[in-house]
């Protein structure tokens, strides 16, 4: 399975119409100077498997919107990295959004990852309120009015946690499109079905653009079912049990969690997936050693998908998974 080299494209949207796996990181804005340096050792680590893009987060209420644009740009500038800047509305006005789109572009920025988003952590969600955006796809609109982005938009297999019904977040989602998003990248599920029985539904209901599917490595559980309960989504019980047997090892849990993930990704490919979009917490380890057990460069094999094999193998009742 070969990946496409994207050299020509600076918009997403291209680069995933031009065909082949898309691989993408995503990544977080530091909080000091040395963070910095780590995050961009591992861009560049991640680098060899030319990714299609790369994109930073947005802190909560906006808490990292000048650090989220000083990431973005040195990916750009420094890195020669295709990167989307995360940017969420909700709590800010027309004109404080445009002000920071507007920073971005001046950054050279050309992707942005419209997202309603979250107050900060311990604030209540202020709602609607006026002068400001109700949805992402409000935040899609205003931006096609005023720059030439390449627009995406978040998904979730499982559903919002805030959405009444499946039929009522694909109606969102809907708009989310008609507004002007043209790829969609869904947020991080462990079940292969998940990921398939919702692309079938958005199909269905006329959604069009490229789904990527959202990866997080399963290589530490306490991260895992963290960040799993933030963004309303599921762990299977299955990969629970497997990765507790290995509580007091992380390497072990490590090695194990790296052949579930290339196990979850395989999948997805074989079903058609386009790509696999990689949520990096800033490491680049455990990502490649994922990429490198799908054999999507260099040899299929290599000594650490052995050695995850053969804890696989050690691991007893409970495996293989149901992913």
């Amino acid at each position: 399975m070969a990946i496409t080299t994207f050299l020509q494209f600076s918009r997403i949207s291209d680069r995933l119409g031009a065909g082949g796996t898309s691989l993408s990181f995503e990544f977080s804005p530091p909080k000091d100077a040395d963070g910095m340096q780590r995050l961009l050792g591992t861009a560049r680590e991640l680098a060899r498997f030319e990714p299609s893009f790369v994109s930073v987060t947005y802190g909560a209420g906006g808490s990292t919107r000048r650090a989220t644009g000083d990431v973005a740009e040195r990916l750009i500038k420094d890195e020669g990295l295709c990167a989307m800047a995360h940017l969420t509305c909700v709590g800010a006005t027309r004109d404080e959004l445009l002000h920071v789109a507007s920073d971005l572009a001046d950054r050279g920025v050309q992707n942005v990852l419209a997202l309603r988003g979250d107050a900060p952590r311990g604030q209540a969600d202020p709602g609607p309120v006026e002068g400001t955006l109700r949805s992402a796809s409000d935040l899609i609109r205003l931006l096609g009015a005023h720059f030439d982005f390449c627009l995406g938009a978040a998904c979730y297999p499982e559903k919002h946690p805030r959405a009444l019904s499946f039929s009522a977040d694909l109606r969102e989602l809907a708009q989310k499109v008609a507004a002007g998003a043209t790829f969609l990248v869904t947020q991080l599920f462990f079940d292969p079905l998940d990921y398939l029985s919702f692309v079938e539904r958005a199909r269905a209901s006329g959604i069009a653009v490229p789904i990527l599917p959202g990866i997080l490595p399963a290589t530490d559980l306490d991260a895992l079912l963290r960040m799993a309960s933030r963004c309303g989504a599921s762990v299977p019980p299955a990969i629970v049990g497997l990765l507790g047997r290995y509580a007091h090892d992380q390497a072990a849990m490590a090695r194990v969690g790296v052949e579930l993930t290339r196990i979850q990704c395989q999948a997805l490919l074989e079903a058609g997936a386009p790509g696999l979009h990689f949520y990096t917490r800033n490491r680049a380890a455990e990502v490649a050693a994922v990429i490198e057990g799908l054999g999507l460069v260099g040899e299929k094999s290599g000594p650490r998908a052995e050695a995850a094999r053969e804890s696989l193998l050690n691991a007893g009742p409970g495996y293989p998974p149901n992913i």
